[in-house]
C-alpha cells in the first residue's frame, strides 16, 4: 500500500512512500496527471515499483524511469521475460530501467542511420558467453516487437547490462572496465605460465566466475580476510608458483580498482590459479 505522493516525474512516473515508509518510484498511465506531493496514490493506476537496491538514491531512480518512454519500458520487460529472465526483471529494477534507456536510444539511434561499434565485443564472448547468448536471445525479442531492427551487434551491449548485475552496479562503464581487466588478469596468469588460456574451459569459466565475485566484494568492502588464516598459509605453502602468480594478479587489481586484495583473497586466487594451470585441457 502506498500513502503519499512525494514527488511527481511526469504524467506517468512518481516518486511515493509506502505504508512501510519505503520510498520507491510508481509508474503507471495518468498515475501522475494533476497529481501533488503529499496527496494519497490512485493503486488502481499502478503497473510497476522501482524500489531502488544498494543505497541507490531513489530520486535519481525515479528520473531515469520517468526519462524512458512507457512503451521501451514495457518492451525491455517482454524482451527479458521472452529470454527467460523474468526473475531479474523482478529483482532488478535498475537493469530495467539502463537496459529500457539502452534500448530507447538504439532504436532512435537506428531509425537516425547512425552506426555504433561496441569495444571488447571478442572479450564479451569470451568472458561471459552465458549472458551473451541471453543477450541474444532478448535481442530476437525486442526485434520481433519493434518495427525498428536493432543490429546483431546490440547483443555485446545488453550481454554487458545482464553481467552488470552480478556487479552490482548501476553504471555501465564499470562493467566495461571490470571486463578488461578480467581479460588483462588472464593474460597475467598465461604469461606466467607460458600458455594461452582456454576461456572455453571448465576450469577458465570457473576462475573468471571467481574473480566476479571477487569483483563485487571488493566493491562492496567485504573481502575474505583472516587472523591469521590457516587455509591461506596451507595454499601459500602447498602452492608456491600459483601464489606468486596470484601476487601479481592481485597487485594489478590493487592499481587498477584503487584497493587492497587481501591476504586471504589473493591465497584463494592461488588455489583458483593452481587449479586452472593443473587442468590438461588449458
Amino acid at each position: 500500500m502506498f500513502v503519499e505522493i512525494l514527488r511527481v516525474f511526469n504524467n506517468n512516473v512518481v516518486l511515493a512512500r509506502s505504508a512501510q515508509g519505503d520510498d520507491v518510484v510508481l509508474t503507471g498511465r495518468g498515475l501522475g496527471f494533476q497529481a501533488k506531493p503529499g496527496q494519497t496514490v490512485d493503486e488502481s493506476k499502478v503497473v510497476r515499483t522501482f524500489a531502488p537496491v544498494d543505497g541507490r538514491d531513489v530520486d535519481h531512480l525515479g528520473q531515469l524511469v520517468a526519462a524512458v518512454p512507457p512503451e521501451h519500458v514495457k518492451l525491455a520487460v517482454v524482451a527479458l521475460e521472452a529470454a527467460g529472465l523474468s526473475e531479474v526483471v523482478e529483482n532488478s529494477p535498475s537493469l530495467l530501467v539502463t537496459l529500457s534507456d539502452h534500448l530507447s536510444f538504439a532504436i532512435k539511434r537506428v531509425r537516425e542511420n547512425i552506426r555504433l561499434d561496441y569495444p571488447l565485443e571478442t572479450e564479451v564472448g569470451h568472458l561471459f558467453p552465458s549472458e551473451l547468448q541471453q543477450a541474444r536471445q532478448v535481442l530476437a525479442a525486442v526485434n520481433a516487437e519493434s518495427e525498428v531492427q536493432l543490429p546483431d551487434g546490440e547483443a555485446v551491449a545488453i550481454a554487458l547490462h545482464l553481467v552488470n548485475v552480478g556487479f552490482t552496479t548501476g553504471d555501465l562503464s564499470y562493467t566495461y572496465k571490470l571486463t578488461g581487466i578480467l581479460q588483462q588478469l588472464l593474460d597475467v596468469v598465461g604469461e606466467a605460465y607460458g600458455r594461452r588460456l582456454d576461456n572455453t574451459s571448465i576450469s577458465v569459466a570457473r576462475f573468471i566466475t571467481h574473480l566476479r565475485y571477487l569483483f563485487v566484494r571488493i566493491q562492496s568492502g567485504k573481502q575474505l580476510e583472516g587472523e591469521p588464516s590457516a587455509v591461506g598459509t596451507a595454499i601459500r605453502e602447498s602452492q608456491p608458483e600459483a601464489y606468486r602468480t596470484a601476487k601479481l594478479v592481485a597487485t594489478l587489481l590493487d592499481l587498477r580498482l584503487d584497493t587492497t586484495v587481501t591476504p586471504d583473497e589473493t591465497a584463494y586466487l592461488a588455489l583458483h590459479i593452481a587449479r586452472v594451470v593443473s587442468d590438461p585441457r588449458v
